[in-house]
């Protein structure tokens, strides 16, 4: 049975600079989620960078996350999200991206509800952590009830392709009590089967390309750097948003 999709599918572009963000913006994105070191899995960005970002167009959404290396947090890195969040709406962001487990990687309901009460009316995206917590039908049940907009996955598993199955039985679940964004690993290549397979409203890519830098003259600064770096592409951005608006 065809997929039934009742419009076009939004398109949300990840960047970590306000380069990203108005090349995003200037290419057809509909969204942005602003982050830094999107090599770690994001953390939360600058003042500034906020800042800039929010120039442009398009709803921007803020990932608020202290640090990389999971999601058990302990009571200072608490506090530093909760400031965090109190930052960047005071910037002017149109929405969150957070999420918290226990260290059983259950969700953290009691941190979370402080989170969440602390985002207002702002949408607020559980982002993968979901995809680290035990139980994803338990997981969606919970985010449902604590408030979350939407959750954003790729099924559990390292990429939305190898994830596809868990995702369809989320989308499943979830109904319309919550939006599943498929995120993780999408591409122009595998994006066709997913709005084959899915009944998609929204799609998360970060639509990055590698780009070439000076390599410190082969001095690594830290002990994860490579001197590699990646910039927002805006022909992917047009890729994805052309495929989009086929369905």
């Amino acid at each position: 049975m065809p997929v039934v999709r009742k419009a076009e599918p939004l398109l949300e572009v990840c960047v970590e600079d306000p380069i990203g963000a108005a090349i995003a913006a200037g290419s057809g994105a509909d969204r942005i989620e602003l982050c830094a070191a999107l090599g770690v899995g994001g953390i939360t960005p600058s003042l500034g960078a906020i800042r800039l970002a929010l120039r442009q167009d398009i709803p921007v959404h803020v990932l608020v996350r202290p640090r990389a290396g999971g999601f058990h947090y302990n009571e200072t890195e608490s506090d530093t999200m909760l400031e965090d969040i109190s930052t960047v709406i005071a910037a002017g962001a149109s929405g969150m991206v957070l999420g918290a487990l226990n260290a059983n990687n259950d969700l953290d309901t009691r941190l979370l509800e402080r989170l969440l009460r602390a985002c207002g009316d702002l949408p607020v995206t559980l982002h993968r952590a979901f995809d680290c917590a035990r139980n994803a039908s338990d997981t969606l049940e919970q985010a449902v009830e604590l408030g979350f907009s939407r959750i954003l996955t790729s099924g559990g598993q390292p990429d939305v392709i190898q994830g596809l199955e868990c995702l369809q039985q989320l989308f499943e679940r979830a109904g319309d009590r919550i939006t599943i964004v498929p995120g993780g690993g999408v591409t122009t290549v595998n994006l066709p089967r997913l709005l084959t397979a899915l009944p998609l409203t929204e799609v998360h890519a970060s639509c990055k390309r590698p780009l070439h830098v000076n390599k410190n003259n082969g001095i690594a600064l830290g002990a994860f750097d490579d001197g590699a770096r990646f910039e927002t592409c805006a022909e992917t951005v047009r890729s994805m948003r052309n495929l989009l608006k086929r369905t």
